[in-house]
């Protein structure tokens, strides 16, 4: 069976800041949910995917922030309007049939490595959709990973990376990511990396020395030259980072738990929302024209993307 995991959070805030800012008529924001109704359509429909769970992130991860207390405190506040929209996501995931997995205190990223490393080892093949490069270390002969396309290219379909897809997007493959990762750093989560040690570096690095343990071995000779007092310095830090990005891989939980569609659910939410574009095209998907209601007049039209925007369909 194919099986799609999805990235919420990273999914939610790609939709919001696709969408021109919609609303219904009581000034309730809409934008972020009618942009996610279509990431979830394309994705599956990408994916051709018999089951699909979508995963958030349920407060801080407590396992990160006893490793580093200031991890992703560079994060911005969520904005408002799509943290109105984020119980609504959730909702219409479900009544489309989506499967929802949260656990308090336990990062979305581990559930979905978890989940992946399950469901490849019974035999399935997995697809993980998600712009977070972290997920590159997961990828293997059963499980690859969905990334975005680039801005102004929304209508392709996301590219799916293999071993050799990330071999040719990183340098390195998606055993050395991790030690990729932990060398250069991540700004998104607040994890910072060796001063002046970039992409190009790190994977000649790992290509020469194979690991980071390879690379402290050889600090006394390794180029460029500032590099070696660094290098002798930053073993505490290096190992931090690991344990940071390393994915846990034996949460526990019922992944292959089924959904059903709930077909009239879905119809009144999107009449609730005032989706009339969204709620036609669900339509169109489910063949059911005659049975649904009426649905209320069309929004106006939608503005043309700004600049920040990103297009996905």
């Amino acid at each position: 069976m194919k099986c799609l995991l999805l990235d919420g959070f990273n999914l939610a805030f790609r939709a919001y800041h696709a969408m021109p800012e919609l609303t219904r008529a009581d000034g309730f924001p809409t934008g972020a949910l009618q942009g996610w109704v279509r990431i979830l359509w394309k994705l599956q429909e990408q994916a051709q995917a018999g089951h699909a769970i979508v995963f958030f992130d349920k407060g801080g991860s407590r396992r990160h922030l006893e490793i580093h207390p200031q991890y992703k405190a560079n994060r911005a506040e969520t904005p408002p309007a799509l943290a109105q929209q984020i119980p609504e996501l959730k909702t219409i995931a479900v009544l489309l049939g989506f499967q929802l997995v949260e656990e308090s205190g336990v990062e979305a990223d581990d559930l979905i490595a978890s989940a992946a490393t399950r469901l490849a080892a019974d035999g399935d093949e997995v697809r993980i959709a998600s712009a977070d490069k972290d997920f590159a270390q997961l990828v293997n002969e059963r499980i690859r990973l969905l990334t975005p396309p680039a801005p102004g290219h929304g209508k392709e379909d996301w590219r799916e990376l293999d071993e050799a897809g990330v071999r040719e997007k990183f340098g390195v493959g998606p055993a050395q990511i991790v030690d990729y990762l932990s060398l250069v750093g991540d700004t998104v989560d607040n994890i910072p990396g060796l001063p002046g040690v970039g992409a190009k570096t790190a994977a000649a690095w790992l290509g020469k020395y194979g690991s980071i343990e390879g690379i402290l071995a050889a600090r006394d000779t390794v180029e460029p030259v500032r590099h070696r007092k660094l290098l002798g310095e930053s073993g505490e830090l290096l190992e931090r980072n690991r344990r940071l990005i390393t994915f846990l891989t034996d949460l526990s939980g019922d992944w292959r738990e089924r959904n059903e569609m709930n077909v009239s659910g879905a119809i009144a939410f999107f009449n609730r929302f005032s989706m009339s574009a969204t709620l036609r095209e669900f339509e169109r998907r489910r063949n059911w024209k005659d049975a649904a209601p009426k649905a209320p007049a069309p929004p106006k039209a939608r503005a043309a993307p700004q600049a920040g925007q990103l297009e996905l369909f």
